[in-house]
């Protein structure tokens, strides 16, 4: 169970008993949710997503802190990792920039451990690619427009069985996707998305949604009717986290329904 499921329960003082009383009250809720139970290859696949991700991070906090170091000595870097690895060689060999031999060797080391976070970073990604190519379910998602073979391995190794939500939009509400309430009095009042349930998921599958609506604009192709409607009405980024929404949702009937993506498939309500 989620720990913010259980605190509601929680009587008085935090202690043991008065969590493990806690615990004891709300798991006999008839409607309670519970965290689906990973199997071994599922957690592996989300290890190496984890260590990816913290390589990634800690390339990124490098990188700005070779920018940081050079500017404080009139030596400008524009924003991008490629950037660094492009002109960091030039600099070290400039021998007109006044920089000491000391700083000199400072910035060669910062650099060498740039390109080993690097390096590791793509030996993971090639890993996960590989578990990817693997996974019948993982391929069967990468069908989906916004998803790769990133996106699609992390949805089945944190998703498992998708049967255990009931339709798409608990999926989505599951990841964060829609739109969080502070309603009261019978008045509804709708917010910015909850953001609630895991980032890493929730920034894949945003970060896809941009990438095909900047496809669709660089190539004036049209995307889906809905999104195209909320691009006319809102900005890109509203329009990204719709079409992500969308996605989860799809995501959800791929593998709860044992479907193949097609997409030119028209819901149609179920008639009596």
């Amino acid at each position: 169970m989620a720990l913010q499921f259980v605190k509601p329960y929680v009587k008085s003082n935090k202690n043991d008993a008065a969590n493990a009383e806690a615990i004891c009250e709300a798991v006999a809720r008839p409607n309670m949710r519970f965290v689906p139970i990973k199997n071994i290859e599922q957690q592996a696949a989300l290890s190496l997503h984890r260590a990816r991700q913290g390589f990634i991070r800690e390339r990124t906090a490098l990188a700005n802190r070779i920018r940081g170091l050079l500017a404080e000595f009139g030596l400008i870097i524009p924003q991008g990792i490629h950037y660094i690895a492009r002109r960091m060689p030039k600099i070290l060999e400039d021998a007109d920039n006044e920089l000491s031999d000391a700083m000199r060797a400072l910035l060669a080391r910062l650099h060498d451990h740039l390109l080993e976070l690097n390096r590791q970073a793509q030996e993971l990604e090639a890993q996960i690619i590989a578990w990817h190519r693997r996974s019948e379910l993982s391929r069967k998602l990468e069908a989906v427009p916004g998803i790769g073979p990133l996106t699609a391995s992390a949805l089945v190794a944190t998703v498992g069985d998708a049967k255990n939500f009931k339709n798409g939009r608990q999926m989505a509400a599951w990841l964060g996707l829609v739109p969080k309430q502070e309603s009261s009095g019978g008045k509804t009042v709708l917010l910015g998305i909850s953001k609630r349930g895991d980032v890493y998921l929730r920034t894949l599958l945003i970060h896809g949604a941009r990438s095909v609506l900047w496809a669709a604009q660089r190539r004036k192709a049209t995307v889906d009717r809905s999104v195209q409607g909320l691009l006319e009405r809102r900005n890109a980024n509203v329009a990204a986290v719709a079409m992500a929404n969308k996605t989860a949702r799809i995501v959800w009937a791929l593998l709860a329904k044992a479907r193949q993506y097609d997409p030119e498939h028209v819901s149609r309500p179920v008639t009596a």
